[in-house]
């Protein structure tokens, strides 16, 4: 059984407003993509000449004397602003406020930042990569540069994210991956919108075959839940996890392309030593399909009210 991307895009895009004319080629996107995924091959995106940062944005002068911890909104395959402009807009709606952060990166290192970086203990920030058709790999990559890149600009050290899709794991990694590194953003909270921590459905992950053993952990491991495995012990036990799944309760026990075992998964790494972990399952066909559930309100509701946003 394979993947059928032409699928997921109709489902994931459907109902979605956006410009496809401004966005870059397919050829572009998979061939940057294909860079970022290979360590060696790298080097030919970090040494590109032309980078540049448009900055059409405003800051807010702090109103008072405290540390700033941003809220980061991320996209998975395939997203764009439409996959977290509902969870913005209540995030807003739920601060009192109308401004935001919205940062659109490209592989090669470019930036465009609109709106506003507010003064308050929360900024709310909205992460757009350019190039969308992304694997772990190139998220990885695209976390790599985007997160030094804003917290030295805007003076923050520590960060909440909210992530829908690829984006969740991605997350996880890259608190792993840098947990050595002193001066790069550090995580205090993360809420996680279907993720696909071990294996996508029809891509490995077959419907009702990979479950738990007795202790929790999957029968079946796949490569990127192998390095989750791994490195477990370098994810910081101050951070606090909200996972938020689906199950459209046909006979896949899926959001139709994330099983309720990959997304549960990774309670086995990160709930034994962290800070807190919560799980909420999203059930039903109306409400709990993998496109939609970032724009489910009482998705939002439960995330909002995690990251103290909604009381």
């Amino acid at each position: 059984m394979f993947f059928n991307t032409k699928k997921y895009k109709e489902e994931a895009e459907k109902n979605r407003k956006h410009n496809l004319s401004k966005e870059p080629s397919q050829f572009n996107m998979l061939f940057l993509a294909a860079l970022a995924t290979f360590v060696p091959l790298r080097a030919f995106l970090r040494f590109h000449p032309k980078k540049t940062v448009t900055d059409q944005a405003t800051i807010e002068d702090k109103h008072g004397d405290f540390a700033q911890v941003p809220i980061i909104y991320f996209h998975g395959f395939r997203g764009g602003d439409y996959t977290t402009n509902a969870m913005v807009k209540q995030a807003l709606k739920d601060k009192g406020s109308t401004q935001f952060l919205k940062v659109t990166a490209d592989l090669l290192g470019n930036f465009k930042l609109e709106g506003t970086w507010t003064g308050d203990p929360n900024p709310i920030v909205q992460v757009i990569f350019r190039q969308r058709l992304v694997n772990v790999y190139t998220i990885d990559y695209y976390l790599s540069f985007v997160l030094p890149f804003l917290a030295n600009r805007y003076h923050f050290k520590n960060y909440a994210a909210v992530a829908h899709s690829l984006a969740c794991p991605c997350i996880v990694r890259t608190e792993m991956r840098t947990a050595r590194k002193a001066n790069f953003p550090r995580l205090t909270k993360c809420a996680f919108v279907a993720g696909p921590f071990n294996g996508t459905t029809y891509m490995g992950d077959i419907p009702n075959v990979n479950g738990f053993n007795q202790n929790g952990r999957p029968t079946v491991v796949y490569p990127h839940y192998f390095y989750l495995l791994l490195y477990r012990k370098r994810f910081n036990p101050n951070i606090a996890i909200l996972n938020i799944y689906g199950n459209v309760l046909d006979n896949t026990n899926s959001d139709k392309f994330i099983s309720v075992t990959s997304a549960k998964s990774i309670r086995y790494i990160l709930a034994p030593n962290a800070n807190s972990y919560h799980e909420v399952e999203i059930r039903g066909q109306k409400y709990a399909e993998h496109s939609w559930m970032h724009d489910n309100p009482f998705v939002i509701n439960i995330i909002d009210e995690f990251i103290g946003l909604s009381k």
